[in-house]
């Protein structure tokens, strides 16, 4: 009896190892693959644009006062 016990606990175990690792698989594929098109193609995988402050990026077209 404890050994039916212990051999269903061992597959419920891996079942949900199993089930983590794709969802980590997918996690991973959803946050590095290109996800927007470019007339280039597909653009480059990235998270975040890194701009420094000086920088002439796409701000806003009227500048700021005050």
């Amino acid at each position: 009896m404890a050994g039916e016990a212990g051999s269903g606990a061992l597959r419920e175990l891996i079942l949900v190892v199993a089930v983590a690792l794709a969802g980590l698989l997918l996690a991973m594929v959803a946050a590095f693959a290109p996800w927007h098109a470019t007339p280039a193609g597909n653009a480059p995988a990235g998270l975040v644009e890194l701009r420094g402050p000086g920088d002439q990026g796409s701000g806003p077209a009227v500048a700021h006062v005050g």
